[in-house]
């Protein structure tokens, strides 16, 4: 028996169950050999061992020239192996690589071109050795060789052996395709990540923000300035820009960094529950309300309060949202009782509160309290360079987090950094993951991101630019030039600044008895 329980041949067995088997058993080796090395080597072991092809090789080109070496063998030893060098086109084998032809030698001795360098000839059988050699052909071009001795004189008829190393070529051919196409993915793996590295490390991204660009820099810049003091910040820019992130390093950055940061979007929720979510409630202030609860604010009481989607906060809680700021007391919705609060309320929006105001849909003693220090974000366009470090660091993420991996194929980045991202970083973040999921063969093409990007294109930003910061509130239609006219002050209203329970439920007035004691909600 043979190696890996293998039957020895004999007589008897027929030179075609012979070769299927060697055909059968190289086949078993592709699949379970975990490196070429393996695979080859166990194949090269077949050839030997079932059929007499002795000594054979795997010649390849030199990485730095067109000359041949000995990459894998079977039977030879390492000084046989180092001695296997062959310049461009030098004996038997450098004739088969360069003609693409199959040469066959029916006896060594006779044969000029065979140099036997790397086999010394007193290490044969002193009997008439043969040595075949066949190309390593790749859609028509010789990639190597594939060589072995065997004895002239042998029942076996030469042809047979011929055509067995022929067939085997075939298979050593697609492994060193498929283990040249790992190595390449796998190269550009290691490249993709290096260059994240390096880019993260260069970049020295502070609590999730990650970028390059001057703009965002001088952005940087501006919230650290501002980070450990009390000022009231208004962060402005497009939706998806990271304002949320910002408003976290404000408050990481801040001496309330030990305190609760708690964020609430003021357009995600009812009016009639924002109320109660920011003040809180008293028992029995409305149906439902079985026990006192805090609100945001109390809650971020020594921490910080980021209220995102300010402009889409109604006029009514605009006015007790601002007599937190001048007062730092809250009333809980159905209670009267002034509660203080040291909270550090930041803001943001994606509106133009000037615009806003101008219109009289925000007030603008609120906004003067809010954009104490207006910190402006810029759009992901106005990014140059992000987009190609942000997408390299969304894919090494959702890599990891689907456990793939797919790398991005050529123009791809190039075609994402020519797109305008009207949703910004969110948006970016959305199309690799959804690219990552239909990625075929674990590549994204541009062809990829091109459908994507289509279907992504009837999304128009219709949110109007923010104006610069300093700009001054004018009405809409005052004269160029005119002097802003002084806003008129609003109607009093009885109650306005008191925290009642219109807008969180109906209520009923209390009745004069309920079970004999007065004074109770009926």
């Amino acid at each position: 028996m043979l190696d890996g329980g293998l039957p020895a041949p004999d007589g008897a067995a027929g030179d075609e169950d012979v070769d299927l088997t060697v055909l059968r058993e190289a086949a078993r080796l592709i699949g379970r050999a975990e490196s070429p090395e393996l695979a080859i080597s166990g194949i090269l072991r077949l050839l030997s061992q079932m059929l007499g092809l002795n000594r054979a090789r795997v010649m390849l080109p030199r990485i730095h020239d067109p000359g041949l070496t000995i990459r894998y063998a079977y039977g030879l030893t390492d000084e046989e192996r180092e001695r296997g060098q062959y310049h461009a086109g030098e004996g038997v084998a450098g004739r088969v690589m360069r003609t693409g032809q199959v040469a066959v030698v029916q006896d060594i001795d006779q044969e000029p071109l065979f140099l036997g360098r790397a086999v010394r000839r007193r290490t044969l059988p002193d009997e008439i050795v043969a040595y075949i050699a066949v190309p390593l052909m790749d859609g028509g071009v010789p990639m190597g060789v594939l060589a072995a001795h065997r004895l002239r004189q042998r029942p076996r008829k030469i042809d047979r052996d011929l055509g067995t190393l022929q067939t085997i070529a075939v298979f050593i051919v697609q492994i060193l395709k498929f283990n040249a196409l790992l190595e390449e993915r796998t190269a550009h793996l290691r490249d993709e990540n290096r260059q994240l590295k390096d880019a993260l490390s260069s970049a020295q991204p502070a609590h999730g923000i990650l970028g390059e660009s001057e703009p965002l820099r001088a952005a940087l810049q501006n919230a650290l300035k501002v980070a450990d003091t009390e000022v009231t910040v208004l962060i402005t820019g497009e939706s998806g820009t990271g304002k949320e992130r910002f408003a976290e390093l404000l408050h990481d950055q801040s001496g309330r960094r030990d305190g609760p940061f708690l964020a609430i979007n003021c357009a995600a929720i009812p009016e009639q529950l924002l109320e109660s979510e920011l003040f809180g409630h008293e028992r029995g202030a409305f149906t439902g309300a079985n026990a006192a609860k805090k609100g945001k604010i109390e809650m971020a009481d020594g921490g910080t309060l980021f209220l995102d989607e300010i402009g889409d906060m109604s006029p009514d809680l605009q006015t007790k949202l601002l007599r937190v700021l001048e007062k730092r007391v809250i009333q809980r919705v159905g209670g009267n009782r002034d509660i203080p609060v040291t909270v550090r309320i930041l803001a943001a929006t994606h509106k133009n509160l000037q615009q806003a105001v101008n219109e009289g849909r925000f007030r603008l003693d609120l906004y003067y309290r809010l954009n104490v220090f207006p910190l402006h974000l810029p759009p992901l366009r106005e990014r140059p360079g992000d987009v190609r470090l942000l997408t390299r660091h969304f894919l090494y993420r959702t890599n990891r987090e689907y456990r793939r991996n797919v790398v991005l194929g050529e123009g791809v980045l190039e075609r994402l950094e020519s797109y305008a991202w009207p949703g910004n970083i969110r948006q970016l973040e959305n199309i690799l993951r959804r690219a990552v999921l239909m990625a075929r063969r674990d590549q994204v093409s541009a062809a990829d991101v091109d459908a994507i990007l289509a279907q992504e294109s009837s999304i128009e930003q219709s949110v109007p630019p923010a104006p610069p910061p300093g700009r001054a509130v004018t009405p809409v239609g005052t004269p160029a030039g005119a002097p802003p006219p002084v806003p008129a002050a609003r109607p009093y209203r009885r109650g306005a600044n008191r925290t009642a329970t219109c807008c969180s439920a109906p209520w009923r007035r209390p009745a004069a008895t309920r079970r004999g004691r007065p004074g109770r909600w009926a």
